[in-house]
């Protein structure tokens, strides 16, 4: 990516109560550590967004120090994620975009809603590591 632009990440889920809020803040916790907040923008939002952020959602990431519950779902538009340079679906995206320019990618994971503290700590790390691997790719000389 050039220097000169900044670089936009789309995460989206359905209901943007779970998977898409926990890549976004970690993505904008990845963004503030790197010194990157002039460099990129992050865009969330679901296509039938919940009325809140999952509890259980809220629950494992205090355990990082992230507070997600005063967030608010929302509905993110295709005019939004057309300009985004990479959109990350969660696995459970009815999301389609024609845009030749944006990378859309599914990462397939497990819906957390629902399922017991364990297993959305296990979604929570596996979302962890692939938005830092995600700056890694465009930033690959960030600390």
């Amino acid at each position: 990516m050039s220097d000169d632009l900044p670089v936009t990440l789309g995460f989206v889920c359905v209901q943007n109560a779970g998977r898409s809020q926990m890549a976004t803040a970690f993505a904008e916790r990845e963004r503030d550590r790197r010194g990157l907040e002039d460099s990129v923008e992050i865009i969330t939002g679901g296509t039938h967004p919940a009325d809140s952020v999952h509890d259980e959602v809220v629950a494992v990431m205090q355990d990082h120090e992230i507070d997600l519950s005063d967030r608010v779902p929302r509905e993110v538009s295709t005019t939004e994620l057309e300009a985004c340079d990479v959109v990350a679906t969660m696995g459970c995206s009815t999301l389609e975009l024609d845009a030749e320019n944006v990378d859309v990618r599914d990462w397939a994971l497990d819906d957390p809603h629902g399922q017991d503290l364990d297993t959305v700590r296990e979604i929570r790390d596996d979302i962890e590591q692939r938005v830092k691997a995600l700056f890694d790719e465009f930033y690959p000389d960030e600390p």
